[in-house]
């Protein structure tokens, strides 16, 4: 059984459509007989991508748009929302997916920093504060969908502006499903996806062939309907190399250096490398 909102004619909205995770979404929406609208940076990619979206819609052409968009500018959000809504009418699933990692380091330069929290974090924010409002207005079930990273959670070290910001969209939309399961009349709620080693743009690193431990996009997509299905806010994915009993593993001790007022980010610490092998190990077979 799906969740109600992914239903024929109701409008999925998806930012960073152009490829990887966001294209896979986009793709399965329009196969469920979704009207879909992908929003991404202007250029061949989106449109190519509009054109594969269109090739699996009962609709064709007719139930798909690409909007360029610029996530990091509210006004282009804002006209995202408004263009969508003319064109489709009410908005039943948003998917605030568009994020870059092009790299960082605390002292490095500011530009990175500025560009990755626009898209990754102010991107989730601006697209949250600009749709729910409508969302939550039509009455029917609806849902929001943030693109964070397990990064954001674990935090590790080598690139510490991409982890504050998906830190932030983990801090961010719990505050957000709170705030519109506690709404009177709500029937929206904020879920957060947490994709494992996924191979897309983002991640390939110059290789031109799947690595074995990665999950397609499909494969996280799959995943994220059937958690969906379930009511499950934190969709967190495992992989080909990472089950989810590992990841948990890891989440509890990267809390636990808080409570065990353990040095930041103990887990990479020589020191504590024998004490986190042992946790990371304990009740396994």
């Amino acid at each position: 059984m799906s969740h109600p909102a992914f239903v024929a004619n109701n409008l999925a909205v998806v930012t960073g459509a152009a490829s990887g995770i966001g294209l896979a979404a986009a793709r399965h929406f329009a196969s469920l007989g979704m009207r879909v609208v992908l929003a991404d940076l202007a250029g061949d990619k989106l449109d190519r991508a509009a054109a594969d979206v269109a090739a699996l819609s009962a609709a064709g052409t007719a139930g798909v748009a690409a909007i360029a968009t610029d996530v990091s500018r509210i006004d282009q959000i804002e006209s995202l929302e408004r263009e969508a809504r003319e064109r489709f009418g009410d908005v039943h699933v948003l998917m605030n997916n568009a994020g870059i990692q092009p790299g960082s380091t605390i002292l490095g330069p500011l530009a990175a920093w500025e560009a990755t929290l626009g898209v990754n974090l102010w991107g989730v924010i601006n697209g949250s504060r600009v749709f729910a409002s409508g969302m939550i207005a039509h009455g029917n079930p609806a849902v929001i969908i943030n693109t964070g990273s397990k990064q954001g959670i674990t935090t590790p070290p080598g690139d510490p502006a991409y982890n504050v910001s998906k830190a932030g969209v983990k801090v961010f939309t719990e505050a957000l499903e709170h705030e519109l399961r506690n709404t009177a009349g709500s029937q929206v709620h904020a879920h957060l996806l947490i994709p494992g080693f996924v191979y897309t743009g983002l991640t390939a690193g110059g290789r031109t062939e799947k690595p074995a431990g990665a999950w397609t996009s499909e494969q996280t997509v799959d995943f994220m309907m059937e958690s969906l299905a379930r009511g499950d806010f934190y969709i967190l994915c495992p992989d080909n190399d990472v089950p989810r009993a590992t990841d948990e593993r890891r989440i509890l001790w990267a809390a636990g250096d808080i409570v065990e007022n353990r040095p930041p980010l103990s887990r990479w610490h020589p020191k504590y490398a024998d004490a986190f092998k042992a946790f990371l190990d304990k009740d396994r077979d």
